[in-house]
């Protein structure tokens, strides 16, 4: 979570409203902290998670635990904000397994759809 968390202040200085003397820096070096660092960094945690799940159908074993839960957010994070898709199968259908869940339905019921885009 810290390393999609430093995308996305990275991203917003990119974006931000800033004096046009300053903008050509601040991109540069915004560019290059995510180029050598952040972006690398995302893609071998995410290449590190889908290879464990190859070992177990959830993050600590056979079994659906709050490890899962704990996964689940900053998963649903990477696809909104640092490419996970379905290059890495065994994330995304993770994804689809807790979206399935009965006490996931529940919960979107009673605090309705969450966006990570907005």
């Amino acid at each position: 979570m810290p390393l999609l968390l430093l995308k996305l202040v990275f991203d917003t200085i990119e974006k931000s409203p800033m004096p046009f003397f300053v903008r050509p820096i601040a991109k540069a070096i915004s560019g290059k902290a995510k180029s050598t660092f952040i972006c690398p960094q995302i893609r071998q945690h995410l290449d590190y998670l889908e290879g464990e799940l190859g070992k177990a159908a959830w993050f600590a074993g056979s079994e659906f635990s709050g490890a899962d839960i704990q996964m689940s957010f900053p998963l649903e994070a990477a696809v909104a904000r640092a490419g996970l898709d379905q290059s890495r199968p065994r994330l995304m259908d993770f994804l689809v397994r807790i979206h399935a869940r009965p006490a996931y339905q529940r919960a979107l019921e009673k605090g309705g759809e969450y966006a990570l885009l907005g």
